[in-house]
């Protein structure tokens, strides 16, 4: 077990105390910005911080090193991210807890070192800390994904991906390995594991898929488009999760899980936008409600059933972009989601709302968000599940603020109707703390 909480609150002292000492200096740089005055707009305080504080990780570039690597093939980043949230009021218990995460990773550019053409291999880790709050609610939608994984009984470090990848051309690459599977949900105003954006399991994935879709677990598939930007995706996976094992002990085991995704570019009003169409099935005989670190369903025993199957959409339209910078704009976002209903308890979902770049003049680097969702639970699985679960749904609503390039508060707000039928109303403050290194 690892002894990692004196660390990061350090860690975390340490950062906010460099950039008070940072902002009390006497020279005041402006760092690029004559650039972004060019583009017409206003250069807030925060942005003409000392060039320390204006780079985008607390620890540079290593004097050097950091950039060498990149030109050799090999990037490293870690990113820490701390919450403090409560149940203030309803829900099954009122109080606070905190809690956190923390992400490594590493890519390995084949072909800049061994001069094999469109190889590469990315490797993920991360590991969580600290007591939420998201049993508490009443909800089987976490209020905070995040410090759930990789799983939310141990704090050990886990090893979540290790993949492949070949791309043969521009438009084409296959993939193998240790996948990490909510990679490949995008959308582009809500989407993630929570450290960015929504803190809401809800917002970050459709909850529909979680069934059939393991988080983190060995296979493999191919990818049809951008790099960044893929147009068609399939993967065939381990119906398992295996995010705190090596996974080769349980491959295939019980089952195999797939799904795809069709991701269609749009111009609405000639504002970017993407509708995704996509579907998973698991042959996996499912004997139990709990779906481990992503829904809070209990250990409930259920009647045997082989084979679960999910369809889900999720669209993103920008309403205003940033003619300057294209990775900058807000707009619509929406998900929904049906599935069997047995053996999946959640049978349908819903979720939509609005979010981005901040629209506050100088605050380029700020997001913000409001979103709402409504879980369908199935009445297919018995009189039990019934008895204990109702529909739920709630309300999110959060703002990013970017102290530096490297270190984010995000104030958040969740107002949750909860599923479990014993549970009134939760009201649920919190905030969120992230530093990239």
């Amino acid at each position: 077990m690892l002894s990692i909480r004196p660390a990061i609150a350090t860690t975390f002292a340490l950062a906010v105390a460099f950039c008070i000492l940072q902002l009390t200096g006497e020279a005041i740089a402006q760092c690029g910005s004559g650039d972004r005055q060019g583009c017409g707009e206003t250069i807030g305080f925060l942005d003409r911080l000392p060039c320390h504080c204006d780079r985008k990780t607390l620890t540079g570039e290593w004097w050097g090193a950091r950039s060498s690597l990149e030109e050799e093939g090999i990037t490293f980043d870690a990113t820490v991210t701390q919450f403090y949230q409560g149940v203030a009021s309803g829900g099954l218990h009122q109080r606070f807890g905190y809690s956190g995460h923390g992400d490594y990773e590493m890519s390995f550019d084949f072909g800049k070192l061994f001069d094999a053409e469109g190889w590469s291999l990315g490797l993920g880790s991360e590991h969580r800390f600290g007591e939420t709050v998201n049993e508490d609610t009443g909800s089987v939608v976490p209020v905070a994904l995040l410090p759930n994984l990789p799983e939310p009984e141990t704090d050990d470090l886990a090893l979540t991906k290790v993949l492949f990848t070949h791309r043969s051309s521009d438009q084409f690459k296959i993939f193998f390995g240790k996948i990490d599977t909510l990679e490949f949900d995008q959308n582009g105003i809500a989407d993630g594991k929570g450290r960015d954006r929504f803190f809401s399991t809800a917002f970050i994935y459709n909850p529909v898929a979680t069934r059939t879709i393991p988080f983190s677990t060995l296979g493999a598939g191919l990818a049809v488009g951008e790099e960044e930007d893929p147009l068609f995706v399939f993967a065939v996976v381990n119906s398992e999760d295996t995010a705190t094992t090596s996974g080769f002990d349980e491959l295939f085991a019980d089952g195999a899980a797939m799904f795809g995704e069709l991701r269609l570019p749009t111009q609405f009003f000639g504002r970017s936008g993407h509708q995704m169409f996509g579907g998973s099935w698991s042959s996996r005989t499912f004997t139990s409600l709990n779906q481990s670190q992503r829904l809070e369903f209990p250990d409930l025993p259920i009647a045997e059933k082989e084979g679960s199957w999910a369809l889900f959409w999720n669209a993103n339209q920008f309403i205003w972009e940033d003619p300057c910078d294209a990775e900058r704009g807000w707009g619509l976002f929406g998900r929904a989601g049906i599935s069997d209903g047995n053996p999946n308890p959640v049978q349908w979902s819903l979720s939509f709302g609005i979010g981005g770049s901040s629209p506050i003049s100088g605050r380029r680097d700020d997001s913000f968000g409001i979103g709402w969702y409504y879980t369908g639970i199935s009445d297919e699985m018995g009189p039990v599940v019934s008895s204990l679960f109702n529909d739920g749904q709630g309300v999110e609503l959060y703002y990013s603020i970017a102290v530096t390039k490297w270190f984010y508060v995000t104030p958040d707000l969740q107002v949750v109707e909860p599923n479990a039928v014993t549970a009134e109303t939760a009201i649920v403050p919190g905030v969120r703390v992230r530093v990239d290194f």
